[in-house]
């Protein structure tokens, strides 16, 4: 059977001096340092049989993407289904005293995380492993014997690895293994998922 190798890259480290949550609003790049993690990245991937690049429509995952592609002289191909999920929480800092914004100090927002295990707040876990397991299938199908790299945003790369673990999908944000620039790996012999690694380059 064709085996082929799906890497799923989170974005590198984003410039947000105003610490909001920036979920999918527009003007958020990687910082200085997460242009040198993508190219620390880049490098790890430099000796892997990488036939596509794809990624999120934002700024900051197309940024990431940019020194892979070109390493391997491949252009970067835009994937929808990578996108950051939806947060109703945007363009907000989240905390509860007035140092961290004050968010949970308004009990007009409490309604938003009524439901935890959907979440209220914002895409359920559902449709998220759902399109983002589409955009994986477009990744394979792409680079059928070879390795793709996605990249993409720490929610739906959490949320399809727990998807294919054939675990719950709400989970404690906390406890997610999936930091700046990581590669979440996924191998396939033919549909069949065989290997599921998990590494971070920068580190």
């Amino acid at each position: 059977m064709t085996r082929t190798t799906v890497h799923l890259l989170r974005h590198g480290e984003v410039h947000n001096p105003a610490r909001v949550l920036y979920g999918r609003l527009p003007g958020y790049g990687l910082s200085e340092r997460g242009k040198r993690q993508a190219d620390m990245a880049a490098a790890a991937l430099a000796d892997e049989d990488v036939t596509a690049v794809l990624a999120s429509p934002l700024e900051r995952a197309q940024q990431t993407a940019a020194p892979i592609a070109a390493k391997h002289g491949l252009d970067v191909l835009t994937e929808p289904r990578l996108i950051e999920a939806v947060n109703l929480f945007e363009g907000k800092r989240f905390g509860v005293g007035v140092a961290g914004g004050g968010l949970l100090r308004h009990p007009e927002q409490w309604w938003l995380l009524r439901h935890p295990f959907q979440p209220s707040w914002g895409e359920p876990y559902a449709e998220i492993a759902e399109r983002m397991r589409a955009a994986v299938a477009r990744a394979r199908e792409l680079a059928a014997g070879h390795v793709a790299v996605c990249v993409s945003h720490q929610l739906p790369i959490w949320t399809v690895r727990r998807s294919f673990e054939g675990k719950r999908l709400w989970h404690d944000p906390r406890r997610r293994q999936c930091t700046l620039t990581s590669l979440t790996t996924l191998v396939f012999d033919g549909d069949e998922l065989v290997e599921l690694r998990y590494r971070e380059p920068p580190a």
